[in-house]
């Protein structure tokens, strides 16, 4: 696996990865966590993530030169309440469902970027509903949940990760 630097450009192999994730959600009766329609269809999540892509630093995890995996790291999201110290936030994670590893290895990428930037803490927020496997693999990545907030109608988990 190859991890490379993205930009606006690659702003739909980034949707591709969130169609996937829709489809793969839906499929498990988890629609509540990105809705059912594709990100490529939805004229608000294009801008929303080309807005991410733009404001943080995008990093695509590929496999022979097909995109696996996307991350934007950036700053903490507004719904967020705010540390007393410089972060690292994982504004996106993205990985395929056809490759095993993707997201640990996206996640051990920002982990060494904090390090590489003097960072001590990682952020993530996630959706907190449903089976709780989402809350479930933060936690088996190392994160530490913090405080749950509420968004639209719904709530998401805070998780740190301390360097």
């Amino acid at each position: 696996m190859n991890i490379r630097a993205g930009s606006v450009a690659d702003l739909p192999e980034v949707l591709r990865l969130g169609d996937e994730a829709v489809e793969w959600l839906v499929a498990r009766g988890r629609a509540a966590q990105w809705g059912a329609q594709p990100w490529s269809q939805d004229p608000e999540r294009v801008q929303r993530v080309s807005e991410q892509i733009q404001g943080g630093d995008l990093q695509l995890a590929e496999v022979d030169g097909a995109v696996v995996g996307a991350l934007i790291l950036g700053e903490r999201v507004p719904y967020v309440p705010p540390v007393d110290e410089p972060e690292l936030y994982l504004v996106l994670l993205l990985a395929s469902r056809q490759h095993r590893g993707v997201g640990a290895a996206l996640i051990e990428f920002a982990l060494a970027e904090a390090r590489r930037r003097g960072v001590s803490v990682v952020r993530v927020d996630c959706w907190s509903g449903g089976d709780g496997k989402l809350v479930e693999y933060y936690r088996g990545q190392g994160f530490t949940p913090t405080v749950e907030v509420p968004v639209r109608d719904t709530t998401v988990q805070v998780f740190e990760r301390r360097l």
